[in-house]
């Protein structure tokens, strides 16, 4: 399914004009590329947020290592 350009109204595919308001719509080949251009938009943003969380799941780590490490210190006699 598309959406017409000029009045968002859902569309078939197919349609070269808008049942609603009238409006011309882009030809296959067109709609065709911007899908692949939309695919490509929609891979890059699923990466980005995999990195993402990686990152805040890293930095989760390393903030619960130096927790860990302050609680060892803690738990040491003093040295004198």
């Amino acid at each position: 399914m598309a959406f017409c350009i000029n009045c968002g109204q859902m569309q078939a595919d197919t349609t070269r004009f808008c049942r609603f308001c009238g409006g011309q719509q882009p030809g296959e080949q067109l709609v065709a590329r911007l899908r692949m251009e939309a695919e490509a938009i929609r891979y890059q943003v699923q990466q980005m947020q995999a990195q993402q969380l990686q990152a805040q799941q890293l930095q989760a780590q390393q903030m619960q290592n130096a927790n860990y490490g302050q609680q060892q210190n803690q738990n040491q006699d003093p040295r004198w």
